[in-house]
C-alpha cells in the first residue's frame, strides 16, 4: 500500500539535526554477579548525556549511541530491526545502542507509517546511508584531530584507528564531527561484512513488555487526564435519535455525558478528510469519567434510541448479491492477455469454481484507544496509530488548525493488522477533548472493537480455466467484493505471464458496513482461492502439482513480461526448498500434505501443510515454510513474524466466522468468535533463502498461502474440496461448476 506522498529519499533529509526526547529505563540484574564484590553494575544507557548528531543518532561522551526508531511499532519488530540497520553501517556494538521511539516528524522523516509490509523495504537504503554517513563524519573528525588522511583511518565497534595505531572513541570526536559537512558519497558495507544484520537480536522492548512497564497506548497517562467511552450505533445504517443519561450520571466516578459528531459531520460534508478517516455521520454519546471502569459502567447505564437511516444489511443477502455479481457481466477488467473467451469456446473442458470468504474483525490484542489534549496553543496526541501523518492531517482538517499546531507521539501497539491504518478513534478522542477542554484518553472495549470497527470485506472469487488437448489454455479470475476491490498490483501476481490467455475482472458491492485493509489485503483470501484451484487443476490435467507450477514458471521465463510483479526464479526457489524440507510425498500414510506457493508484498513464499484425521476431524500438525524475502535483518524477529503469519492464517481459515444480521455483527467477543487456540497450533518450520538482495516484506506474506496448503491437505485426507471459509463450518459446501 502506498501510505505516504513522499516517494523519494534524501540522505540529507535523513541527517538533519533534531533534539528529540529520551526514553525510559531498563535495569538488568544477575543473581550470580550480585554476589561478587568486584562486578560493575550495567550501564543504564537511557541516563547518559547524549549529544545530537542527526535526526536518527545521538552519541554520548562514553561512546554509547541512541538510535531513534522512526516507524510505528505494531509487533512487526521495526523498533529493533531498523536501528540494527543504522548500527551496522555506523559500526557500533549493538550492546552500546539504546533505542527510542521517534515522534511524528515530517521535516526529518519520510514514510513514517506501518502498512503493506513496507517499513524495512522502503527504509533499507536510507537507513544504511544514515549510519554510513555518520560513521564517515566521525572518522573525518578523528583524522582532522590527528592531522592524517581520513582514508588511512578505519572504525569498528565505536572506535576509530589510524595507521599509527592511535585510537579515538566516537564519544571523543562527536562534537567536532557534528559540525562537519555531510559527505555526498559514502561507501556501504558488503553484506559479507555484516556483524549485526543477519544476527538474531532480542526485541528492544522485551524487558518492559514482560515486566508490565508502560509502553502501549492504554498505558499512557497525564496529570489531569480524564477517560472517555463512546456509545456508537449498535447496527450499521443507524443514527442516534435520543438518549437518557440520568442513570449514568448518577454513578460515582462519572463526570459528564456529552455527544460528539458535529465536527466530524462538518469535515465529512466539506470533503476534507483523507483516506484514513473512517467516521460515520451520526452523533455519538460519550461518558466522561475518572477511570476506565467508571466510563465503561457509565456507558452500560445509558439508554439510547436509534433510527434507521439506510438499510440494515445481513450476510445472507450479501452472499446472494455477491454471487449475482460474480456470475454477472458488469466488471472492471484489470488485466487481459490474449483471448480468454476464444480459449474457453475452443476448449475440451472448462473447470470453474466459486470461493467465498466472510467479513473478519481485526481483533488486535489492545483495543482502540488514544490520548488527546486540545488547547488553544497546540494539539497533543499520543497513542497507537499505523498512520500518524494521516492522523495529523485528519485532525488539522477537523479542527481547522495548522498541522504545525499538532504534535503526535507514538506508543507501541498491541497489534494492528491494518485496523490502525484508520484513524476514526483518533478523531473521536480529539473531538471529545475539544468539547470538554481537558486532556482525555478515549478507550474502547473488545465489544466496541468487534461490533463498531473496520472489517475485512466479504468476497467471492470465481475462477475458470480451459483445457485443450490436455493443456491449460486459458484462465479467468473474477472478483466480487464489498466496498472495495483488489489493488492494482495484484492482477500482475502469479499466474500473470504464465498463461497465454489470462484475464482478471472485478466488481464491487456497495454497503454501509465499514471495511478496510486486513492483514495482507485481498491476497489473504485470493491466495487461498487460486492455490486451491491450482491443486484441483493439476488433478484434472493429470499433472504433478509441483510440476504444474514449475512448468508455468518456465513459461514466464521464456516470455519475459515487464508488468509482472514476481520473480519466476525466486518462486521456483522457494518451491524447491519447501519440497525438500517438508519431505514432500514421503510422509507416513496417515499424514496428508497440501502445497501452496504465492507472491505478495514483494516476497516469495511456499508452504506445505501436514494434516492428520483424528475422530473424523482434520488437524493441522505441521507447516513447512520457505521464504525468499531478501536479506533477513533480524532472524529472530523474522522467524516470529513468519510463524505468526502462518498461525494467523490457519486460525482464520479453519475457525473464524463473522457476519451481520439486520446490520448488527453476530459476535461481539471471543466467546462467539473463535480464534485459533494454543492446543490447535501446529509446529511451524521456517526456512529463509540466503540472499544478498535488499529486504522485502515479512509481516504479511506468510499468511496468504497457508489457507490453500491446509485446504489441499484436507482434500487428500477427505476427498472434499473446500471453497468457503471457515473450513470447520463449511466442510460440506461445494460450489464447483463443470462446463
Amino acid at each position: 500500500m502506498a501510505l505516504s506522498n513522499k516517494n523519494s529519499f534524501s540522505r540529507r533529509d535523513f541527517l538533519k539535526t533534531s533534539a528529540l526526547a529520551g526514553g525510559g529505563m531498563i535495569i538488568g540484574f544477575n543473581i550470580f554477579n550480585a554476589c561478587k564484590s568486584d562486578v560493575r553494575l550495567p550501564v543504564d544507557l537511557s541516563q547518559l548525556n547524549y549529544k545530537d548528531f542527526n535526526a536518527y543518532i545521538k552519541i554520548s561522551t562514553e561512546g554509547k549511541v541512541t538510535i531513534y526508531s522512526v516507524n510505528p511499532e505494531i509487533g512487526q519488530g521495526v523498533k529493533t530491526s531498523m536501528p540494527m540497520i543504522i548500527a551496522e553501517e555506523l559500526d557500533v556494538a549493538w550492546e552500546d545502542v539504546y533505542v527510542v521511539q521517534a515522534p511524528l516528524d515530517t521535516e526529518n522523516y519520510s514514510n513514517q507509517t506501518a502498512g503493506g509490509s513496507q517499513s524495512i523495504r522502503r527504509s533499507w537504503q536510507p537507513l544504511r546511508e544514515t549510519g554510513a554517513t555518520a560513521k564517515q563524519m566521525l572518522v573525518n573528525a578523528a583524522a582532522a584531530t590527528w592531522g592524517v588522511d581520513a582514508n588511512t583511518c578505519s572504525a569498528k565497534k565505536g572506535v576509530i584507528s589510524n595507521a599509527n595505531g592511535d585510537t579515538l572513541g566516537y564519544g571523543d570526536v562527536v562534537d567536532a564531527a557534528a559540525v562537519l559537512d555531510v559527505p555526498k558519497d559514502v561507501t556501504l558495507k558488503d553484506p559479507k561484512e555484516f556483524t549485526i544484520i543477519g544476527k538474531g537480536k532480542s526485541n528492544v522492548d522485551i524487558d518492559k513488555i514482560i515486566t508490565g512497564k508502560p509502553l502501549f497506548g492504554l498505558d499512557y497517562k497525564e496529570e489531569g487526564m480524564v477517560y472517555a467511552s463512546v456509545l456508537r450505533p449498535p447496527a450499521f445504517g443507524q443514527l442516534l435519535e435520543s438518549y437518557d443519561a440520568s442513570k449514568a450520571k448518577a454513578l460515582p466516578g462519572v463526570m459528564d455525558v456529552i455527544t460528539i459528531g458535529e465536527k466530524a459531520r462538518a469535515m465529512l460534508s466539506n470533503g476534507k478528510p483523507n483516506w484514513s478517516v473512517k467516521l460515520s455521520t451520526t452523533d455519538k454519546v460519550v461518558v466522561i469519567g475518572k477511570t476506565t471502569w467508571d466510563v465503561i459502567k457509565g456507558k452500560k447505564a445509558l439508554s439510547a434510541t436509534w433510527k434507521t437511516e439506510t438499510s440494515l444489511e445481513s450476510s445472507d443477502d450479501h452472499d446472494k448479491k455477491l454471487l449475482n455479481l460474480v456470475n454477472g457481466k458488469k466488471f472492471r477488467t484489470r488485466r487481459k492477455d490474449g483471448d480468454v473467451k476464444k480459449a474457453f469456446a475452443d476448449a475440451d473442458k472448462v473447470i470453474e469454481r466459486v470461493y467465498t470468504s466472510t467479513f473478519l474483525p481485526h481483533n488486535t490484542m489492545e483495543p482502540m484507544n488514544f490520548f488527546a489534549n486540545v488547547t488553544s496553543d497546540k494539539v497533543h496526541l499520543v497513542g497507537p496509530t499505523q498512520t500518524p501523518e494521516a492522523a495529523e492531517e485528519g485532525v488539522a482538517a477537523m479542527l481547522g488548525r495548522s498541522k504545525d499546531d499538532i504534535h503526535v507521539d507514538l506508543t507501541r501497539m498491541g497489534g494492528g493488522f491494518g485496523r490502525r491504518l484508520y484513524n476514526d478513534y483518533v478523531m473521536e478522542a480529539v473531538e471529545i477533548s475539544d468539547a470538554i477542554k481537558k486532556p482525555v484518553k478515549m478507550i474502547s472495549t473488545r465489544e466496541d472493537d468487534m461490533t463498531t470497527g473496520v472489517y475485512r470485506p466479504a468476497a467471492k472469487y470465481k475462477i475458470a480455466a480451459s483445457i485443450k488437448d490436455g493443456k491449460l489454455t486459458g484462465y479467468h479470475l473474477k472478483e466480487a467484493c464489498i466496498n472495495g476491490n483488489m489493488y492494482g498490483l495484484i492482477p500482475n501476481f502469479f499466474p500473470a505471464g504464465a498463461i497465454e490467455n489470462y484475464q482478471v475482472d472485478s466488481a464491487r458491492l456497495r454497503s454501509n458496513i465499514t471495511v478496510g485493509a486486513w492483514r495482507a489485503p485481498y491476497t489473504n483470501f485470493l491466495a487461498t482461492a487460486e492455490q486451491s484451484f491450482f491443486d484441483e487443476l493439476a488433478e484434472e490435467l493429470g499433472i504433478d502439482r509441483v510440476k504444474l507450477h514449475m512448468d508455468l514458471l518456465e513459461n514466464v521465463k521464456k516470455n519475459p513480461d515487464p508488468n509482472i510483479e514476481y520473480s519466476p526464479d525466486r518462486l521456483q526457489g522457494v518451491l524447491k526448498t519447501v519440497i525438500k524440507k517438508s519431505n514432500w510425498g514421503n510422509t507416513p500414510e496417515d499424514v496428508y500434505q497440501g502445497l501452496s506457493v504465492y507472491y505478495c508484498h514483494n516476497t516469495h513464499v511456499a508452504e506445505v501443510a501436514d494434516v492428520v484425521m483424528e475422530n473424523g476431524v482434520p488437524i493441522v500438525k505441521k507447516v513447512t515454510c520457505a521464504i525468499d524475502c531478501g536479506i533477513v535483518v533480524n532472524p529472530l524477529g523474522a522467524m516470529n513474524q513468519a510463524r505468526g503469519g502462518v498461525l494467523d492464517g490457519i486460525g482464520h481459515a479453519m475457525y473464524a466466522d463473522f457476519g451481520f444480521k439486520d446490520g448488527r455483527p453476530l459476535a461481539n467477543n471471543f466467546n462467539g468468535y473463535q480464534l485459533i487456540r494454543m492446543a490447535q497450533t501446529p509446529k511451524v518450520e521456517v526456512h529463509f533463502i540466503e540472499s544478498d538482495i535488499a529486504p522485502t516484506g515479512l509481516g504479511e506474506p506468510t499468511l496468504p498461502p497457508v489457507g490453500a496448503a491446509v485446504a489441499n491437505a484436507i482434500y487428500k485426507a477427505t476427498g472434499r474440496r473446500l471453497t468457503k471459509l471457515p473450513y470447520m463450518n463449511n466442510m460440506d459446501v461445494d460450489e464447483k461448476i463443470l462446463g
